[in-house]
């Protein structure tokens, strides 16, 4: 049994050494895949180095560091490095997005199965019983005359049988045209679509976290600033009473201060509302019950740091959303490759052998081995325009795929130049407001003390006073838009990723850990 079994293998291998040879000197037929090279700016057009005055807030300069992987230690803030760091590890939709990039990996091994022959051993004993009415029930008659008796005999067919089979069957088609080797690349390219589509949805959920964070910094600040207008619009309250019972000041101006006084105290409330949601908002992204996270109450002291924004032919390389249309692209070019194949033929190798006996003790003997080896090339003649079809849908979407590409391109050389326009008109206009909060607290300033000697009316206080606390609500609203707009800018960038982090082929095909199979509960 050892020496038919090494005959059988022996005979396999040749036959597959001679189709490997068929294989290796055959073609991948489709277009030859180029990345496009879309044209870059050479500068963008709203940085601040493209102005004489940057109004309070710069990029960093071409020889700093860019943005690296944890973009966010850029702000110098502790607790939301911890944030960061825990929705790294708990987001959910982050956890979602991996375990699409795990399939896709599986995916690719998947199709590099298709490189190898197909062998199965399918052992098998089957008991049956013909029927008796099928035919003729009586075969032959033998006559044999002793004693000058005659007598006849029989001989009935064999109702029941048994049979044993033990067969090895082995099957291959060698990749004559490329369509294995073009299916490997596009699960491939799928794949690393899957993997820039999570770094996509990371840089998202960081940032979206990072502006949640600042917008919970200016709601402390703004509730900083109604707490102390509450408590200057209290003494202001007890100075008019006091001035009312003395006799100096009549009673409107009680009413006019108390007033003033409830409605920032009402403001002053209502801040509680959104920091609330944005603090739920935070808890979701970091994966916890939002009844289970607190952060603590701390007014926003920072201002925006520099940002390296870099070159924007750099920007191709650094963002996900890119890369990820980018190998769409090389994954339609490969979809081309395998409908250009279905023109040829296909070669199948196939080969049996086994032991096949009627009887249990004889079912591993020599005499029982059996086997057969064979090829086929089958070719269709005639499909009605089928594989025709099928080319140009796969080209079709191609173009599509390019088309897309191109746009995903412009789309992010937009929001870079809408975020430096954001950031840098918006640090003027935060100077410009500031100067305006200065002026109010002046008018205050003095308005009060012509109060105070009686020269002007109440009224013309709180007119003052309201003035005061617009502009610096107004001055809170800006200084926190511009932090979420640094936010958008860095994420417009790619924040700390780059082309280079994309998994290679190698990568791809790696057989994961057994932790990878285990389903979670």
């Amino acid at each position: 049994m050892k020496i038919f079994t090494r005959k059988l293998v022996n005979g396999m291998i040749r036959l597959c050494a001679a189709a490997l040879l068929l294989m290796l000197s055959g073609c991948v037929v489709g277009p030859k895949y180029h990345v496009p090279a879309p044209q870059a700016p050479a500068v963008y057009k709203e940085s601040p180095t493209q102005f004489n005055e940057t109004e309070g807030w710069t990029v960093a300069q071409p020889s700093d560091a860019k943005l690296r992987g944890k973009w966010w230690e850029i702000f110098n803030d502790p607790e939301l490095n911890a944030l960061e760091e825990q929705l790294d590890i708990n987001n959910q939709n982050i956890k979602q997005y991996f375990e699409n990039f795990m399939e896709a990996r599986a995916l690719v091994r998947e199709a590099r199965s298709q490189y190898f022959p197909t062998l199965t051993v399918v052992p098998s004993v089957t008991h049956s019983r013909a029927s008796a009415n099928v035919g003729v029930a009586n075969v032959g008659t033998t006559t044999v005359s002793t004693t000058g008796t005659s007598t006849t005999s029989t001989t009935t067919p064999q109702l029941q049988s048994t049979l044993y089979s033990l067969p090895l069957e082995a099957s291959w088609e060698p990749d004559l045209w490329g369509k294995v080797r073009n299916t490997v690349r596009q699960a491939q390219y799928a794949a690393q679509v899957s993997a820039a589509d999570l770094e996509n949805e990371r840089l998202a959920e960081q940032a979206s976290l990072a502006q949640y964070f600042f917008e919970i910094r200016g709601q402390d600040e703004l509730q900083k600033i109604f707490n102390d207008t509450v408590e200057a619009d209290q003494k202001a309250l007890d100075l008019t009473h006091s001035l009312y019972e003395t006799g100096i000041d009549d009673e409107i101006s009680v009413v006019e201060a108390q007033t003033t006084l409830q409605s920032a105290q009402a403001g002053a409330t209502n801040v509680g509302i959104a920091r609330a949601q944005y603090e739920h908002a935070i808890a979701v992204l970091v994966g916890k019950a939002a009844s289970n996270l607190s952060i603590p109450v701390k007014p926003m002291t920072i201002a925006p740091p520099p940002i390296p924004v870099g070159v924007p032919s750099e920007l191709l390389e650094r963002r996900p959303d890119v890369a990820a249309a980018e190998r769409t692209m090389a994954e339609g070019n490969a979809a081309i490759g395998i409908a250009y194949a279905a023109y040829y033929p296909t070669l199948t190798l196939s080969g049996e052998g086994g032991f096949e006996s009627s009887a249990f003790t004889h079912w591993l003997s020599w005499p029982s081995r059996f086997w057969s080896v064979g090829a086929s090339i089958p070719e269709t003649i005639f499909d009605a325009g089928l594989r025709r079809a099928t080319v140009q849908q796969y080209v079709a979407t191609y173009n599509a795929d390019l088309a897309g590409y191109r746009q995903t391109v412009l789309t992010a050389f937009q929001q870079v130049e809408d975020g430096l326009a954001e950031v840098r008109i918006l640090s003027k206009e935060i100077r410009q407001e500031q100067e305006a909060v200065n002026s109010a607290q002046t008018f205050l300033k003095l308005e009060q003390a012509r109060y105070d000697t009686g020269i002007d009316p109440y009224v013309d206080v709180l007119i003052a006073q309201t003035t005061v606390l617009a502009d610096q609500q107004t001055l809170n609203g800006l200084q926190v838009q511009q932090m979420t707009y640094v936010v958008a800018l860095v994420e417009a960038l790619g924040g700390g990723w780059d082309r280079s982090q994309l998994p290679s082929t190698r990568q791809l095909t790696q057989k994961p850990p057994k932790t990878d199979t285990t389903i979670e509960q």
